[in-house]
């Protein structure tokens, strides 16, 4: 079978009533609340833990499910973006990241927007934001198409021409670097806190690349409110863990898979890859703060809260790749707000949301150095016992 030439779909799936039972209330007309029955971020809740819990479905008539719509993108290719529903309606994106609004209870499309670019790179999700508690009269659509960021009006598809220049934004500006220069697309989709839009974005893996800086947008502007950068500037905590220069031309430590937010806290729980080259780093000696860390920042100001580096000056990739979870735990007799985050290596490490400590422990171990000509690898990785 040639995927290539099967068409993307939207698929929604229900419960078919057997003779003499009353299925369940459909999500048109369920007594529950509108918000128990939303998927408005990317993660289905503000902890990304994938969550939801409506019980229409269950084991005992989970293997009646049957396709309730469809909605066909009419186009061809991959899909790997997960939609979000909020207040009865789902957007979405398609294969060539043209951006869609559908009726969550009929699959009817309600508008698409087609930016005029054609996405070639991965698009997992978009955000949406409003000045209310959902239903806000000013309710936005935040979506990436390639290098650039758009706010659309939920209601309608339109570009908000007031948000950036005429409706978007380009994230490789406000880099410190030329922007003509820079190749960033972000592939995650941003995360919400209150009135910022916080975005990372996919970079080279091979020199040159763009700094990986975690920045924060106004929604209603798109102006710039703040940066974080994972390649610390000079003054800044972190610099003396790479070459004096390597600020200005040394890049990735990026966030790609995604980050989440602690609203109650005001805390944004931040992953990052690592530091180009991939797999070499001569040029870049030193344990290379912030690269495969996992950082914890005031949401409202990027000032580092803490971090936690899993890889010092990695040589194998081995950088978080998906968004932390959060979650509250048992743990020594006494229930811990906790945010864990998944490795590669197929470890979970999970610590204290407001300061870091780990609970359970992690050992620091020396390794033996590298014969490549040129390299320093880390001298020690930490690991859990």
């Amino acid at each position: 079978m040639n995927f290539a030439t099967i068409s993307a779909c939207v698929l929604a799936l229900g419960i078919l009533a057997t003779a003499g039972e009353t299925p369940g209330p459909s999500p048109a007309k369920s007594s529950q609340k509108t918000s128990r029955q939303d998927w408005p971020v990317y993660g289905g809740t503000s902890e990304n833990n994938h969550f939801s819990p409506l019980k229409q479905i269950n084991r005992t008539n989970v293997k009646r499910l049957a396709v309730a719509w469809t909605f066909d993108t009419d186009e061809t290719g991959g899909l790997q973006s997960s939609p979000i529903v909020v207040e009865g309606v789902l957007y979405g994106l398609t294969p060539s990241q043209k951006v869609f609004a559908v009726d969550a209870a009929t699959g009817k499309l309600l508008w698409k927007f087609d930016s005029g670019i054609k996405g070639t790179q991965p698009d997992r999700g978009l955000a949406y934001w409003s000045d209310g508690a959902g239903t806000g009269k000013d309710r936005r659509i935040l979506v990436a198409v390639m290098n650039f960021v758009y706010a659309l009006d939920a209601a309608t598809g339109k570009p908000i021409s007031s948000f950036g220049k005429d409706g978007r934004i380009d994230l490789r500006e406000d880099l410190g670097r030329d922007p003509a220069a820079q190749s960033i697309y972000m592939t995650s989709p941003a995360v919400i806190y209150k009135d910022l839009m916080i975005v990372g974005g996919r970079e080279a893996e091979t020199l040159p690349a763009s700094p990986g800086d975690v920045r924060a947008y106004d929604v209603r502007s798109g102006k710039l409110r703040w940066s974080f950068h994972t390649i610390p500037h000079p003054g800044e905590f972190g610099y003396d863990t790479w070459p004096k220069e390597a600020w200005k031309s040394s890049g990735a430590a990026n966030n790609w898979t995604g980050m989440t937010v602690d609203p109650r806290r005001g805390i944004v729980y931040v992953p990052t890859g690592s530091a180009a080259f991939d797999f070499y780093g001569a040029d870049r000696v030193g344990d290379d703060l912030f690269a495969n860390c996992l950082i914890a920042l005031n949401a409202a100001t990027g000032a580092r809260i803490w971090h936690f580096q899993g890889v010092r000056h990695d040589l194998w990739d081995r950088d978080f790749p998906a968004p932390p979870v959060l979650l509250t735990v048992e743990h020594d007799g006494r229930k811990v707000d906790a945010v864990a985050e998944t490795t590669k290596q197929g470890f979970v490490f999970l610590f204290e949301r407001t300061n870091g400590k780990p609970l359970f422990p992690i050992e620091c171990r020396n390794y033996p150095s590298s014969d490549v000509p040129g390299e320093v690898a880390a001298q020690q990785q930490c690991l859990p016992d």
